[in-house]
């Protein structure tokens, strides 16, 4: 070697990993210097460790400041991976060369230097591909790098050297400090080991390291540079935030592809769709090895009708569509997610440097068998068994630090107890940086959601979200916070006047109580202030309801729902006597909403409080000739509103001859006032609901039973039982034969 040897690479590109293999090889260096942070030198020597699996990244943050962050990321097919990995094989020492963290994250957003208003920022790879004739810069890289046998590095010097003289810095302003960096540390690497050094660093860099710049100019760039107490560590990376649409803007869009390319030794394209068609089959779909074939045949004639050396990743796509797929691109989907983009995430040893929260989170996955992945997943837990009920509250604490490794899904089971929780997990890099943020609240996951509880009790403004915390601490298992919570709660509750917040408040509030004989939770404080919660509802909900908006009636309307859920939660038979009175109040006083008149009539209807006759009654009160029709409609809305208010008008056609008589009765000019109203409250019903209405208004039947029919016979019908006693038995699970 008779200077410093220039790598450029591509980052992430398996062309340039296999070109950097071989010129390592050929040149075998004394010194190799990477494109980097510096910082990470003392991290190198554990990318020897067996437990060390790619993808991975090299993580710094602000000591001070875990949020304000950084990743350089690894994959097995990275040019800078592959260096690193060559270097501690044969024993060459390794530097970072890169501008220090410590510099660039106490940089303020933005560039390092002032940037002029003109500045465009450029992508190299674009401008090369249209140079070249091409509108793809993947596909230019494909056919130039990926499917050369001989070494591009020559002419990619050559290349960007060109589009340093045409575009300067092209925008990227910082790269010139990061580049007199780089410069002052090769010189430093080949005073100490002369001229057998190699460089691996971005291509775009090759032209501003060979430049003949001085010493002294290269320090003025850096003279009186931001800086700031940085750590660093590695971390476990995914090959879906390789992906550019992930948003690393050194990204690449197919990262499971290039990581194909790389891995296998021969025949890429018979490999690659002979993966597709496992996964294929795997999803029960029919793909045999004619199909295979005929796919590799069509995908090597798209790439001469193109004129390219080798099929590429838009050949093989095109040659599933038609072949594999039929001409669909909802499989095409799959194989996107699966294995071009890819599901793979990396692993880092024990011995690498961890905030004490991480260390403890990663002993608590470990000995709850919860182990991170980068593939969604959903995990059902039984919130009786010791281990489950363990998991669930490592998930709600984390939920509560603000690591979001799982968030609550629906029980596929259909489950709505509380002895059951259904979480959907996914395991993303980022969460690294907020477990270190975490960091300042607790050394283990229970006293830093602990800590973290009572911060946010105290600073907590609204009483909606208090309760909802105390929910949270309880759903977390924070007994030690829910003294410091329920202090708050209690104080918030008794100087809250505003009826709409102690509404809202009251539905976790009672929620938190069933916690208690699932997890062996103490909830007596928490009864107390529920059931006075309850009484201050009851007293102000009145006056509340009076002189209502239609869109503030809406929205009380909601609150009584929440509150008569609520309040048959709680195993109290004088605080329901007490609501049903309440409720019977609104029910009956002209002065409260009509939404909120009709909604509180339906809910004692449901619950028994009153009876047919009494809601026909009100019904026909409300529907008279002297209501307006807007009033009216509001109250229909409100009473038969929702999923079941159509079974209700099914079931009892005197209530629905009352509508249709009112609904016939209503004048012209009123008529396209109400129909708004009307439709959105019809339009919810389900089909088949809506389509029995229709045939009992067709035929007459809701006519007539406004004369008070109950649209039920008089007498038991064996017949009609008998045709549907083998179905109920079946359900029951009787058996169709008795």
């Amino acid at each position: 070697m008779t200077g410093p040897l220039l790598l450029g690479v591509r980052h992430h590109g398996p062309g340039s990993a296999r070109a950097v293999r071989r010129a390592l090889e050929g040149a075998r260096p004394r010194a190799v210097l990477i494109e980097g942070p510096p910082e990470a030198d003392a991290l190198v020597s554990l990318a020897a460790d067996e437990a060390m699996r790619p993808p991975v990244a090299l993580l710094a943050h602000v000591v001070d400041e875990p949020g304000k962050s950084a990743f350089w990321p690894f994959a097995e097919f990275s040019p800078e991976w592959v260096a690193l990995r060559w270097a501690l094989e044969h024993g060459v020492p390794v530097r970072f060369i890169d501008l220090p963290a410590a510099h660039s994250l106490a940089m303020p957003d933005g560039e390092a230097v002032p940037q002029s208003a003109e500045a465009v920022r450029v992508d190299p790879l674009r401008v090369l591909a249209e140079t070249a004739g091409y509108d793809d810069a993947e596909r230019w890289w494909e056919d130039v790098v990926e499917h050369r046998a001989d070494d591009a590095f020559a002419a990619l010097g050559e290349a960007m050297a060109a589009l340093r003289e045409s575009y300067g810095d092209g925008g990227h302003r910082r790269d010139l400090v990061r580049e007199a960096h780089m410069r002052l540390r090769v010189r430093a690497a080949v005073r100490e080991f002369g001229d057998a050094v190699a460089v691996v660093c971005g291509a775009w860099h090759v032209p501003a390291l060979r430049q003949r710049a001085t010493v002294a100019a290269d320090r003025a760039l850096l003279k009186g540079l931001p800086k700031a107490k940085v750590d660093l560590t590695w971390v476990p990376w995914t090959h879906r935030r390789l992906a550019r649409a992930s948003g690393y803007g050194a990204g690449i869009e197919s990262p499971g592809w290039y990581g194909h390319l790389f891995g296998v030794p021969d025949r890429p394209v018979e490999r690659w769709l002979t993966k597709v068609a496992g996964l294929l089959r795997a999803e029960d779909r029919i793909v045999s090895s004619a199909h295979v074939i005929e796919a590799v045949r069509l995908a090597e004639s798209l790439a001469v009708l193109r004129g390219r050396p080798l099929a590429g990743l838009t050949e093989t796509t095109d040659a599933v569509r038609a072949v594999l797929c039929e001409g669909s691109d909802v499989p095409l989907r799959l194989i996107h997610d699966r294995l071009v983009v890819g599901d793979v995430l990396g692993e880092v040893p024990e011995a690498a440097p961890a905030v004490p929260l991480q260390r403890d989170l990663t002993r608590l996955q470990r000995t709850l068998r919860l182990r991170p992945a980068a593939e969604e997943k959903e995990v059902d837990l039984d919130l009786r068994g010791d281990t489950d009920g363990a998991r669930s509250r490592l998930l709600h604490r984390l939920r509560l630090l603000g690591v979001g490794w799982g968030e609550p899904a629906r029980s596929a089971r259909g489950s709505t107890g509380t002895f059951r929780e259904t979480w959907r997990l996914r395991w993303e890099p980022e969460l690294s940086v907020r477990v270190a943020e975490a960091g300042i609240w607790g050394t283990t996951v229970p006293a830093a959601a602990t800590a973290k509880a009572e911060s946010d009790a105290v600073a907590a403004t609204a009483l909606a979200d208090v309760t909802a915390l105390a929910e949270h601490c309880l759903l977390a298992g924070l007994a030690a916070a829910l003294p410091v919570v329920m202090r708050v709660l209690a104080d918030r509750a008794a100087l809250d006047t505003d009826v709409g917040h102690l509404a809202q408040a009251l539905p976790a509030l009672v929620r938190a109580l069933r916690y208690g004989d699932v997890r062996g939770t103490d909830t007596g404080a928490l009864t107390e202030v529920a059931t006075g919660l309850a009484q201050r509802v009851f007293v102000g909900l009145p006056p509340a309801c009076v002189g209502l908006g239609a869109e503030a009636a809406g929205e009380m309307r909601g609150h009584v729902d929440a509150v008569h859920s609520a309040v048959g939660l709680l195993e109290d038979a004088a605080l329901r006597g007490r609501w049903r009175a309440v409720l019977h109040t609104l029910a009956a006083r002209d002065s409260v909403a009509g939404v909120v008149r009709g909604r509180c009539t339906r809910v004692l209807l449901d619950e028994g409080a009153l009876d047919d006759d009494g809601a026909a009654r009100l019904m026909g009160l409300v529907l008279s000739p002297g209501t307006p029709p807007g009033e009216a409609a509001a109250w229909i809305e409100g009473f038969v509103g929702g999923g079941s208010g159509g079974l209700l008008l099914v079931h009892d056609e005197r209530l629905l001859g009352l509508v249709d008589a009112w609904l016939t009765g209503v004048p012209d000019a009123a008529f396209t006032d109400v129909l708004p109203l009307l439709r959105r409250t019809f339009s919810a019903y389900e089909a088949g609901v809506r389509r029995s209405l229709g045939e009992l208004v067709r035929r007459g039947a809701a006519t007539a039973g406004a004369g008070g029919g109950s649209g039920f016979a008089e007498e038991f019908d064996p017949d009609r039982a008998e045709a549907v006693e083998p179905v109920v038995r079946m359900l029951l699970g009787a058996g169709a034969g008795g």
